[in-house]
């Protein structure tokens, strides 16, 4: 497991595992209840990206592309950028209209996916 945490997005989306099967979680899965998958770079969008699904309908996290039909929404980061959205440095919008962030798929899907469903950052 060691390999996928050399994204900073990488650990990152590991506590959000761990946050989802706390309660806190489980009011988040139940609000929103949407799919979405998150595709990571290391430097550029579109090369050597690293594919997660944060399921919020079943309260998962799961490294790979989404199998269970189409997600939701789809989001194209690279990991700087998805660390800066995820733990509240950037604001989500900025980041679409700036190209840090694509989006494909609902585009109200899309908005629901803030900040606010990720744990609060802890030491990392």
């Amino acid at each position: 497991m060691a390999n996928s945490t050399q994204l900073k997005s990488g650990a990152l989306l590991e506590q959000m595992k761990l946050h989802l099967s706390t309660d806190a979680g489980k009011e988040i899965t139940k609000k929103i209840g949407l799919v979405y998958q998150i595709n990571i770079a290391p430097k550029k969008i579109g090369f050597n990206e690293e594919i997660y699904v944060v399921d919020l309908k079943k309260g998962e996290v799961t490294k790979g592309p989404y199998e269970g039909g189409k997600p939701d929404a789809t989001f194209s980061f690279t990991d700087e950028d998805f660390f800066k959205v995820a733990t509240g440095k950037m604001n989500p919008q900025i980041a679409f209209m700036r190209g840090a962030m694509k989006v494909k798929g609902s585009l109200s899907a899309a908005q629901k996916f803030t900040p606010d469903i990720f744990p609060k950052p802890s030491k990392m």
